[in-house]
């Protein structure tokens, strides 16, 4: 094992191609985290009708267009996410990660025009559009930089899926505190938001026509030198090294015997084939249980949830996210990259899903024992009680706990456990349900906000205790073992099989090479 320093500069070609591919993760991060900022501010509730004509909002049907801004962006990301299996495909990760960008970035332009007499319908409009492209590139990405990845880092590099989501959230706060702070009053409090998209999705365009396609997708196209040579490159590798020559063989050899065991390979195929239902059925628990965690409530609607507890008054609520998103980026990271690997990911997801639910448990017991007081209209934001600091202090512990094992590891252990012929499909399972109960969460997040009070926090803890912590256990540990081992975990091939189609795989690569010898001498 290499020690951090060696494995960046080592696979530092690597670690450019993730920055890259889950810079558009930053858009998803900074898409979630945004809209719920944007709908709270008095100046956009005024200009699309959500005050009434004595002064005070309308709380229906505010609570009903911003559990809608929120919410459409989740529902066109589903779709998203479900046809990006096809289109990878078929043109290759790179490419479709190009195409979907582009998609966003029609959608960011119809958000950001909003206003006047186009009103509400071009941000739900374009929220869905957006939701397209963020949908698509939440399912390629990971499954991109997986297959590009050695195996002694995978979990690492795969993981900053989570810091840019983590990151583009953290951002998404501030920019919501600076234009309440300073330009509260103008078309602009959803104008900016909405319109730095375009700077994000600009950048990650840009980006991805420096990078190479998956070697692995190059190898599933019969495209093998130029597999080989993507591969030696990311590795930085001389094109017949040993390394290198061996890493392919084993990515062929998976392939191979995919082909042979599963041709004419259909939908049926794909999902039920021998040890392939099972981990379609973990891709969509894990992304159904990670959204019923309680952080996408917390996330989407920071804001709110902070009122909630006492932070009352659009700085206060805005700062106490800002720091909420803060702790998130730096436990993250911290995460990342220096435990994921030693943890495991069976212990991680264990210890997260207790802390966030005890964390939980606490809240809900303090807001039950200690309730906010309502402001009335008019009257000044008091300083936060000390009740209101606890609560705080526990949302940011919690945060923490999902940062260490619930946030960056269900994208991690799908992009672990899907052979290359069906990862596409098991990324896109996996990022669908991810989508779509991120849409009933962010859609619901509001009246049960509004309704349940303190049982709202009770409700999470119990999810995470009862269910997630659960599921843990019953998972197959994936840390350290290499993408073609995966079938043999799962029973797809045994273990002598598998070696068997590596020793084929290299005796026809050294005929290969002989043969490209004589050719050239």
């Amino acid at each position: 094992m290499f020690r951090v320093s060696d494995d960046i500069f080592k696979n530092i070609r690597v670690y450019w191609l993730a920055l890259v591919a889950y810079w558009g993760i930053i858009l998803f991060g900074y898409d979630t985290g945004i809209a719920g900022g944007v709908v709270s501010q008095t100046y956009f509730e005024t200009s699309f009708g959500l005050v009434d004509a004595d002064g005070k909002i309308n709380k229906s049907k505010d609570t009903e267009v911003s559990s809608n801004v929120v919410s459409v962006l989740q529902a066109g990301a589903f779709f998203g996410a479900l046809g990006s299996a096809p289109i990878s495909a078929w043109l290759g990760r790179r490419l479709t990660l190009i195409g979907f960008t582009i998609i966003f970035i029609i959608g960011a332009i119809l958000t950001t025009v909003a206003g006047g007499s186009r009103g509400i319908a071009y941000i739900y409009g374009g929220r869905v559009v957006s939701g397209v492209g963020i949908g698509g590139i939440s399912a390629v990405a990971p499954a991109y930089v997986s297959e590009c990845s050695p195996k002694n880092v995978r979990g690492r590099i795969t993981g900053c899926f989570q810091i840019m989501v983590a990151i583009g959230v953290m951002i998404s706060y501030f920019i919501n505190l600076g234009v309440g702070l300073h330009m509260a009053s103008s078309p602009n409090v959803w104008r900016i938001p909405f319109g730095f998209q375009l700077v994000l999705a600009g950048i990650m365009c840009l980006g991805l026509f420096t990078v190479k396609e998956s070697p692995r997708w190059l190898a599933s196209k019969g495209r093998v030198a130029e597999g080989i040579a993507n591969l030696a490159y990311l590795r930085r590798e001389p094109y017949d090294s040993d390394e290198v020559r061996r890493e392919f063989a084993e990515i062929e050899a998976a392939i191979r015997e995919e082909q042979e065991a599963r041709q004419g390979l259909g939908l049926k195929e794909a999902f039920f084939g021998k040890g392939n239902f099972i981990r379609f059925v973990i891709a969509f628990m894990i992304f159904f249980l990670q959204q019923w965690s309680g952080q996408n409530s917390v996330g989407y609607y920071a804001p709110q949830i902070f009122s909630s507890i006492g932070y009352s008054g659009t700085t206060n609520s805005l700062l106490a996210s800002g720091i909420y998103g803060i702790v998130k980026v730096i436990a993250t990271t911290l995460f990342v990259f220096f435990f994921v690997e030693s943890l495991g990911r069976k212990a991680s997801l264990f210890i997260s899903a207790m802390g966030m639910g005890i964390t939980f448990f606490i809240i809900g017991a303090i807001l039950k024992t200690h309730p906010v007081v309502t402001l009335q209209p008019g009257q000044s934001a008091p300083p936060p009680a000390p009740s209101s600091k606890g609560m705080a202090a526990m949302l940011y512990i919690y945060v923490c706990f999902y940062s260490m094992g619930w946030g960056p590891l269900p994208w991690v252990y799908v992009s672990d456990i899907f052979p290359t012929r069906t990862r596409h499909y098991g990324l896109a399972v996996g990022s669908g349900s991810q989508w779509l109960w991120n849409f009933v969460v962010a859609k619901v997040t509001p009246t049960l906000e509004s309704d349940l009070g303190f049982k709202l926090f009770m409700m999470f803890a119990a999810i995470n205790i009862g269910g997630m912590a659960v599921f843990s256990l019953l998972l197959p540990e994936t840390k350290g073992r290499s993408l073609e081992e995966m079938d043999i975990i799962f029973g797809s091939v045994s273990a002598e099989a598998r070696e068997a189609f590596i020793e084929r795989a290299l005796d026809h690569k050294e005929i290969t090479s002989q043969r490209s010898i004589d050719k050239q001498a």
